[in-house]
Protein backbone atom coordinates (compact mmCIF):
# COMPACT_ATOMS: atom_id res chain seq x y z
CA UNK A 1 0.00 0.00 0.00
CA UNK A 2 2.90 2.29 0.71
CA UNK A 3 0.80 4.88 2.48
CA UNK A 4 0.89 5.49 6.24
CA UNK A 5 -1.88 3.26 7.63
CA UNK A 6 -3.58 3.95 10.94
CA UNK A 7 -6.03 1.61 12.68
CA UNK A 8 -8.22 3.46 15.19
CA UNK A 9 -10.71 2.01 17.64
CA UNK A 10 -13.45 4.03 19.32
CA UNK A 11 -15.27 2.62 22.35
CA UNK A 12 -18.94 2.98 23.22
CA UNK A 13 -18.53 6.02 25.45
CA UNK A 14 -16.81 7.85 22.57
CA UNK A 15 -19.97 7.25 20.49
CA UNK A 16 -22.63 7.75 23.15
CA UNK A 17 -24.67 10.41 21.31
CA UNK A 18 -24.94 12.34 18.03
CA UNK A 19 -22.44 15.05 19.05
CA UNK A 20 -19.84 12.47 20.01
CA UNK A 21 -20.30 10.54 16.77
CA UNK A 22 -19.80 13.80 14.87
CA UNK A 23 -16.66 14.61 16.83
CA UNK A 24 -15.25 11.12 16.14
CA UNK A 25 -15.98 11.73 12.44
CA UNK A 26 -14.07 15.03 12.61
CA UNK A 27 -11.10 13.35 14.28
CA UNK A 28 -11.01 10.58 11.65
CA UNK A 29 -11.22 13.14 8.84
CA UNK A 30 -8.37 15.19 10.35
CA UNK A 31 -6.13 12.11 9.86
CA UNK A 32 -7.39 11.62 6.33
CA UNK A 33 -6.47 15.24 5.53
CA UNK A 34 -2.90 14.40 6.56
CA UNK A 35 -2.87 11.75 3.81
CA UNK A 36 -3.32 8.75 6.10
CA UNK A 37 -5.07 5.52 5.15
CA UNK A 38 -7.63 4.76 7.85
CA UNK A 39 -9.35 1.68 9.18
CA UNK A 40 -11.70 2.60 12.03
CA UNK A 41 -13.07 -0.05 14.39
CA UNK A 42 -16.08 0.90 16.52
CA UNK A 43 -17.99 -0.51 19.46
CA UNK A 44 -21.74 -0.25 19.98
CA UNK A 45 -23.10 3.16 21.01
CA UNK A 46 -22.91 3.98 24.73
CA UNK A 47 -24.63 1.29 26.81
CA UNK A 48 -26.32 -0.45 23.87
CA UNK A 49 -24.72 -3.83 24.60
CA UNK A 50 -25.80 -3.80 28.25
CA UNK A 51 -29.33 -2.79 27.22
CA UNK A 52 -29.53 -5.65 24.71
CA UNK A 53 -28.28 -8.13 27.33
CA UNK A 54 -30.94 -6.91 29.79
CA UNK A 55 -33.62 -7.21 27.10
CA UNK A 56 -32.59 -10.79 26.33
CA UNK A 57 -32.72 -11.77 30.01
CA UNK A 58 -36.27 -10.40 30.29
CA UNK A 59 -37.27 -12.82 27.55
CA UNK A 60 -35.22 -15.79 28.73
CA UNK A 61 -33.02 -16.03 31.83
CA UNK A 62 -30.73 -18.48 30.01
CA UNK A 63 -30.80 -17.42 26.36
CA UNK A 64 -29.05 -19.65 23.80
CA UNK A 65 -25.54 -18.31 23.18
CA UNK A 66 -25.90 -18.40 19.40
CA UNK A 67 -28.94 -16.12 19.61
CA UNK A 68 -27.13 -13.79 22.04
CA UNK A 69 -24.43 -13.30 19.42
CA UNK A 70 -27.07 -12.65 16.77
CA UNK A 71 -28.59 -9.99 19.04
CA UNK A 72 -25.44 -8.32 20.35
CA UNK A 73 -23.78 -8.00 16.94
CA UNK A 74 -26.54 -5.55 15.92
CA UNK A 75 -25.13 -2.90 18.28
CA UNK A 76 -21.99 -2.39 16.18
CA UNK A 77 -23.97 -2.47 12.96
CA UNK A 78 -25.73 0.69 14.13
CA UNK A 79 -22.54 2.54 15.03
CA UNK A 80 -20.55 1.69 11.86
CA UNK A 81 -23.32 2.99 9.62
CA UNK A 82 -23.90 6.19 11.62
CA UNK A 83 -20.18 6.98 11.68
CA UNK A 84 -19.96 6.42 7.92
CA UNK A 85 -22.89 8.84 7.44
CA UNK A 86 -21.21 11.44 9.68
CA UNK A 87 -17.98 11.19 7.65
CA UNK A 88 -19.90 11.49 4.35
CA UNK A 89 -21.51 14.66 5.66
CA UNK A 90 -18.01 16.12 6.14
CA UNK A 91 -17.33 15.49 2.45
CA UNK A 92 -15.19 12.36 2.68
CA UNK A 93 -15.75 8.85 1.35
CA UNK A 94 -16.36 6.16 3.96
CA UNK A 95 -17.72 2.62 3.81
CA UNK A 96 -18.95 0.49 6.71
CA UNK A 97 -18.69 -3.29 7.11
CA UNK A 98 -19.82 -5.86 9.64
CA UNK A 99 -17.24 -8.36 10.91
CA UNK A 100 -18.73 -10.97 8.59
CA UNK A 101 -18.60 -8.76 5.48
CA UNK A 102 -15.01 -7.90 6.07
CA UNK A 103 -13.99 -11.55 6.52
CA UNK A 104 -13.16 -11.87 10.22
CA UNK A 105 -13.35 -15.67 10.51
CA UNK A 106 -13.68 -17.12 14.02
CA UNK A 107 -14.10 -20.48 15.72
CA UNK A 108 -17.56 -21.61 16.84
CA UNK A 109 -17.36 -20.66 20.53
CA UNK A 110 -20.35 -18.34 20.80
CA UNK A 111 -20.08 -15.22 23.04
CA UNK A 112 -16.27 -15.54 23.29
CA UNK A 113 -15.06 -16.65 19.88
CA UNK A 114 -11.41 -16.61 18.85
CA UNK A 115 -10.27 -15.12 15.55
CA UNK A 116 -8.84 -17.77 13.22
CA UNK A 117 -7.96 -15.49 10.32
CA UNK A 118 -8.91 -12.25 8.64
CA UNK A 119 -9.38 -11.90 4.91
CA UNK A 120 -8.14 -8.33 4.35
CA UNK A 121 -8.70 -8.16 0.57
CA UNK A 122 -11.95 -6.20 0.80
CA UNK A 123 -10.42 -3.63 3.18
CA UNK A 124 -7.31 -3.20 1.00
CA UNK A 125 -9.45 -2.72 -2.08
CA UNK A 126 -11.54 0.05 -0.46
CA UNK A 127 -8.39 1.74 0.89
CA UNK A 128 -6.94 1.71 -2.65
CA UNK A 129 -10.15 3.47 -3.73
CA UNK A 130 -9.33 6.19 -1.23
CA UNK A 131 -12.11 5.35 1.21
CA UNK A 132 -12.08 5.41 5.00
CA UNK A 133 -12.98 1.85 6.04
CA UNK A 134 -15.17 1.42 9.11
CA UNK A 135 -15.37 -2.04 10.66
CA UNK A 136 -17.76 -3.34 13.32
CA UNK A 137 -15.69 -4.41 16.30
CA UNK A 138 -16.42 -7.34 18.68
CA UNK A 139 -17.78 -9.66 16.00
CA UNK A 140 -16.92 -12.22 13.37
CA UNK A 141 -18.40 -15.14 11.49
CA UNK A 142 -17.79 -18.89 11.52
CA UNK A 143 -17.06 -20.91 8.39
CA UNK A 144 -20.72 -21.94 8.68
CA UNK A 145 -21.82 -18.29 8.35
CA UNK A 146 -22.96 -18.07 11.98
CA UNK A 147 -22.37 -14.65 13.56
CA UNK A 148 -20.11 -14.75 16.64
CA UNK A 149 -18.89 -12.20 19.17
CA UNK A 150 -15.41 -12.01 20.68
CA UNK A 151 -16.27 -11.47 24.35
CA UNK A 152 -16.39 -8.33 26.51
CA UNK A 153 -14.10 -5.62 25.15
CA UNK A 154 -13.76 -7.55 21.89
CA UNK A 155 -13.49 -4.41 19.73
CA UNK A 156 -9.96 -3.95 21.10
CA UNK A 157 -9.16 -7.40 19.78
CA UNK A 158 -10.64 -6.57 16.35
CA UNK A 159 -8.48 -3.44 16.14
CA UNK A 160 -5.23 -5.13 17.20
CA UNK A 161 -5.83 -8.11 14.89
CA UNK A 162 -6.54 -5.81 11.94
CA UNK A 163 -3.45 -3.71 12.72
CA UNK A 164 -1.39 -6.90 12.62
CA UNK A 165 -2.95 -8.31 9.44
CA UNK A 166 -2.71 -4.99 7.57
CA UNK A 167 0.81 -4.25 8.93
CA UNK A 168 -0.51 -0.87 10.13
CA UNK A 169 1.94 1.86 11.11
CA UNK A 170 -0.12 2.81 14.17
CA UNK A 171 -2.86 1.29 16.30
CA UNK A 172 -4.76 3.83 18.40
CA UNK A 173 -7.34 2.84 21.01
CA UNK A 174 -9.61 5.77 21.89
CA UNK A 175 -11.41 5.72 25.22
CA UNK A 176 -12.98 8.08 27.75
CA UNK A 177 -9.76 8.39 29.78
CA UNK A 178 -6.42 9.88 28.74
CA UNK A 179 -4.51 6.62 28.91
CA UNK A 180 -3.48 4.01 31.47
CA UNK A 181 -3.25 5.33 35.02
CA UNK A 182 -1.37 4.04 38.06
CA UNK A 183 -4.82 3.13 39.40
CA UNK A 184 -8.47 4.06 38.80
CA UNK A 185 -8.55 7.89 39.06
CA UNK A 186 -12.17 7.70 40.27
CA UNK A 187 -10.94 5.94 43.40
CA UNK A 188 -7.63 7.74 43.87
CA UNK A 189 -7.56 11.31 42.48
CA UNK A 190 -3.76 11.32 42.88
CA UNK A 191 -3.44 8.57 40.24
CA UNK A 192 -0.93 9.47 37.54
CA UNK A 193 -0.99 8.77 33.82
CA UNK A 194 1.68 6.26 32.74
CA UNK A 195 3.52 7.35 29.55
CA UNK A 196 4.60 3.85 28.56
CA UNK A 197 3.87 0.37 29.90
CA UNK A 198 5.01 -3.09 28.80
CA UNK A 199 2.71 -5.69 27.26
CA UNK A 200 3.37 -7.94 30.28
CA UNK A 201 2.34 -5.30 32.81
CA UNK A 202 -0.71 -4.27 30.79
CA UNK A 203 -1.77 -7.88 30.33
CA UNK A 204 -1.49 -8.45 34.07
CA UNK A 205 -3.40 -5.25 34.87
CA UNK A 206 -6.14 -6.06 32.36
CA UNK A 207 -6.60 -9.60 33.62
CA UNK A 208 -6.60 -8.37 37.24
CA UNK A 209 -9.45 -5.94 36.70
CA UNK A 210 -8.22 -2.75 34.98
CA UNK A 211 -11.09 -1.92 32.62
CA UNK A 212 -9.16 0.01 29.97
CA UNK A 213 -8.14 -2.79 27.59
CA UNK A 214 -9.30 -6.33 26.92
CA UNK A 215 -6.66 -8.85 28.07
CA UNK A 216 -6.93 -10.96 24.90
CA UNK A 217 -6.17 -7.95 22.71
CA UNK A 218 -2.94 -7.36 24.65
CA UNK A 219 -1.96 -11.04 24.21
CA UNK A 220 -2.28 -10.65 20.45
CA UNK A 221 -0.40 -7.32 20.48
CA UNK A 222 2.42 -8.92 22.49
CA UNK A 223 2.60 -11.98 20.27
CA UNK A 224 2.95 -9.91 17.08
CA UNK A 225 4.64 -6.88 18.63
CA UNK A 226 1.90 -4.38 17.67
CA UNK A 227 2.54 -1.13 19.59
CA UNK A 228 -0.71 0.38 20.91
CA UNK A 229 -1.46 4.00 21.77
CA UNK A 230 -4.30 4.31 24.33
CA UNK A 231 -5.67 7.86 24.29
CA UNK A 232 -8.70 10.03 25.00
CA UNK A 233 -11.35 10.59 22.37
CA UNK A 234 -12.14 13.97 23.98
CA UNK A 235 -8.77 15.70 23.52
CA UNK A 236 -5.55 15.41 21.52
CA UNK A 237 -3.18 14.81 24.44
CA UNK A 238 -0.72 11.91 24.04
CA UNK A 239 -1.89 8.91 26.01
CA UNK A 240 -0.06 5.72 27.02
CA UNK A 241 2.06 3.60 24.70
CA UNK A 242 1.86 -0.17 25.27
CA UNK A 243 5.11 -1.66 23.98
CA UNK A 244 7.55 -4.53 24.40
CA UNK A 245 9.91 -2.89 26.87
CA UNK A 246 10.08 0.38 28.72
CA UNK A 247 13.21 2.16 29.92
CA UNK A 248 12.40 3.20 33.46
CA UNK A 249 14.21 4.42 36.49
CA UNK A 250 15.64 1.54 38.52
CA UNK A 251 13.54 2.24 41.60
CA UNK A 252 10.09 1.84 40.03
CA UNK A 253 8.89 -1.33 41.74
CA UNK A 254 5.19 -1.05 41.10
CA UNK A 255 3.64 0.32 37.90
CA UNK A 256 -0.03 0.10 38.77
CA UNK A 257 -2.70 -1.05 41.19
CA UNK A 258 -5.94 -2.72 40.16
CA UNK A 259 -9.13 -3.52 41.98
CA UNK A 260 -11.75 -6.07 40.98
CA UNK A 261 -15.07 -6.10 42.82
CA UNK A 262 -16.71 -8.68 40.54
CA UNK A 263 -15.38 -11.72 42.34
CA UNK A 264 -16.99 -14.24 44.63
CA UNK A 265 -15.28 -16.64 46.99
CA UNK A 266 -16.51 -20.23 47.28
CA UNK A 267 -15.43 -22.59 50.06
CA UNK A 268 -16.04 -26.33 49.97
CA UNK A 269 -15.92 -27.40 53.62
CA UNK A 270 -14.61 -30.63 55.14
CA UNK A 271 -13.27 -32.17 51.97
CA UNK A 272 -11.68 -35.62 52.52
CA UNK A 273 -7.91 -35.01 52.50
CA UNK A 274 -6.82 -37.56 49.93
CA UNK A 275 -5.08 -37.53 46.53
CA UNK A 276 -7.23 -36.71 43.53
CA UNK A 277 -9.94 -34.77 45.32
CA UNK A 278 -8.75 -31.31 44.29
CA UNK A 279 -8.18 -32.63 40.77
CA UNK A 280 -11.78 -33.81 40.62
CA UNK A 281 -13.21 -30.49 41.86
CA UNK A 282 -11.28 -28.32 39.42
CA UNK A 283 -11.63 -30.72 36.49
CA UNK A 284 -15.43 -30.58 36.81
CA UNK A 285 -15.35 -26.78 37.06
CA UNK A 286 -13.13 -26.42 34.00
CA UNK A 287 -15.28 -28.84 32.00
CA UNK A 288 -18.25 -26.67 32.95
CA UNK A 289 -16.44 -23.67 31.47
CA UNK A 290 -15.74 -21.98 34.82
CA UNK A 291 -12.57 -19.92 35.05
CA UNK A 292 -11.16 -20.37 38.55
CA UNK A 293 -8.87 -17.62 39.75
CA UNK A 294 -7.24 -18.01 43.19
CA UNK A 295 -7.16 -21.30 45.11
CA UNK A 296 -6.31 -21.85 48.77
CA UNK A 297 -6.38 -25.21 50.51
CA UNK A 298 -6.14 -25.23 54.28
CA UNK A 299 -3.74 -27.52 56.11
CA UNK A 300 -5.49 -30.63 57.33
CA UNK A 301 -5.20 -31.82 60.94
CA UNK A 302 -8.28 -34.03 60.90
CA UNK A 303 -7.99 -35.78 57.51
CA UNK A 304 -10.53 -33.20 56.30
CA UNK A 305 -9.72 -29.87 54.71
CA UNK A 306 -11.40 -26.74 53.34
CA UNK A 307 -10.77 -25.66 49.76
CA UNK A 308 -11.51 -22.05 48.83
CA UNK A 309 -11.37 -20.50 45.39
CA UNK A 310 -12.57 -17.37 43.62
CA UNK A 311 -14.57 -17.00 40.41
CA UNK A 312 -16.07 -14.04 38.60
CA UNK A 313 -19.60 -13.19 39.74
CA UNK A 314 -20.87 -13.76 36.22
CA UNK A 315 -20.02 -17.46 36.63
CA UNK A 316 -21.32 -17.81 40.18
CA UNK A 317 -24.61 -19.57 39.35
CA UNK A 318 -22.83 -22.07 37.12
CA UNK A 319 -20.13 -22.61 39.77
CA UNK A 320 -22.66 -23.16 42.54
CA UNK A 321 -24.42 -25.85 40.52
CA UNK A 322 -21.20 -27.73 39.73
CA UNK A 323 -19.78 -27.34 43.25
CA UNK A 324 -22.93 -28.81 44.84
CA UNK A 325 -22.79 -31.83 42.56
CA UNK A 326 -19.07 -32.41 43.28
CA UNK A 327 -19.65 -31.86 46.99
CA UNK A 328 -22.04 -34.85 47.07
CA UNK A 329 -19.72 -37.03 44.99
CA UNK A 330 -16.66 -36.51 47.21
CA UNK A 331 -18.60 -36.54 50.51
CA UNK A 332 -17.68 -33.00 51.43
CA UNK A 333 -19.84 -31.29 54.00
CA UNK A 334 -21.07 -27.96 52.71
CA UNK A 335 -20.50 -25.03 50.38
CA UNK A 336 -20.12 -21.45 51.57
CA UNK A 337 -20.16 -18.49 49.23
CA UNK A 338 -19.10 -14.94 49.88
CA UNK A 339 -19.87 -12.14 47.43
CA UNK A 340 -18.59 -9.40 49.72
CA UNK A 341 -14.98 -9.67 48.59
CA UNK A 342 -12.71 -7.72 46.26
CA UNK A 343 -9.29 -8.40 44.81
CA UNK A 344 -6.63 -5.73 45.07
CA UNK A 345 -3.42 -6.26 43.09
CA UNK A 346 -0.10 -4.54 42.56
CA UNK A 347 1.65 -4.96 39.20
CA UNK A 348 5.19 -4.11 38.10
CA UNK A 349 8.08 -5.62 36.16
CA UNK A 350 10.40 -4.20 38.86
CA UNK A 351 9.19 -6.87 41.30
CA UNK A 352 11.17 -9.57 39.52
CA UNK A 353 14.47 -8.19 40.78
CA UNK A 354 13.46 -6.70 44.15
CA UNK A 355 12.74 -8.84 47.20
CA UNK A 356 10.42 -7.59 49.91
CA UNK A 357 7.66 -6.12 47.76
CA UNK A 358 5.06 -8.49 49.20
CA UNK A 359 6.07 -7.60 52.76
CA UNK A 360 5.60 -3.90 51.97
CA UNK A 361 2.18 -4.59 50.49
CA UNK A 362 1.03 -6.60 53.53
CA UNK A 363 2.45 -3.95 55.83
CA UNK A 364 0.47 -1.18 54.12
CA UNK A 365 -2.77 -3.18 54.43
CA UNK A 366 -2.06 -4.13 58.06
CA UNK A 367 -1.50 -0.48 59.02
CA UNK A 368 -5.05 0.20 57.80
CA UNK A 369 -6.37 -2.88 59.63
CA UNK A 370 -7.33 -4.58 56.39
CA UNK A 371 -7.36 -8.36 56.75
CA UNK A 372 -6.10 -10.52 53.86
CA UNK A 373 -8.20 -13.61 53.13
CA UNK A 374 -6.28 -15.08 50.18
CA UNK A 375 -3.00 -14.28 48.42
CA UNK A 376 -1.71 -15.16 44.98
CA UNK A 377 1.43 -14.07 43.19
CA UNK A 378 2.98 -14.12 39.73
CA UNK A 379 6.35 -12.93 38.49
CA UNK A 380 5.15 -9.37 38.23
CA UNK A 381 2.05 -9.13 40.44
CA UNK A 382 0.71 -9.83 43.91
CA UNK A 383 -3.04 -10.08 44.57
CA UNK A 384 -4.96 -10.16 47.83
CA UNK A 385 -8.60 -10.98 48.45
CA UNK A 386 -10.01 -8.61 51.07
CA UNK A 387 -13.48 -7.55 52.27
CA UNK A 388 -15.13 -5.46 49.60
CA UNK A 389 -15.87 -2.59 51.96
CA UNK A 390 -12.13 -1.97 52.33
CA UNK A 391 -11.43 -1.95 48.58
CA UNK A 392 -11.00 1.80 48.11
CA UNK A 393 -9.01 2.23 51.34
CA UNK A 394 -6.67 -0.56 50.20
CA UNK A 395 -6.06 1.06 46.80
CA UNK A 396 -5.26 4.42 48.42
CA UNK A 397 -2.97 2.86 51.03
CA UNK A 398 -0.99 0.94 48.40
CA UNK A 399 -0.85 3.89 46.01
CA UNK A 400 0.77 5.91 48.78
CA UNK A 401 3.03 3.10 50.02
CA UNK A 402 4.61 2.62 46.59
CA UNK A 403 4.79 6.38 45.91
CA UNK A 404 2.75 6.26 42.71
CA UNK A 405 1.08 9.68 43.12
Amino acid sequence: MGKHLVVQKFGGSSLANVERIQSVAQRVVSYKKRKRDLVVVVSALGDTTDELVALAHKINAEPPEREMDMLLSTGEQISVSLLAMAIHKLGFEAISFTGAQVGIITDTTHTRARIIRINTEKIREELRNGKIVIVAGFQGVTLNQDITTLGRGGSDLTAVALAKELSADECEIYTDVEGIFTTDPRIEPKARKIDAITYDEMLEMASLGAQVMQARSIEVAKKFNVPIHVRSSFNTVNGTMIVKEVKRMEDALVTGITINRNEAKITICNVPDQPGVAAKIFKELSEGGVNVDMIVQNVSHTRKTDISFTVSKAELAKTRKIARKVCREINAEDILENQGVARVSIVGVGMKTHPGVAARMFDALAKHRINIEMISTSDISISCIIKKRYAEAAVKALHEKFKLG
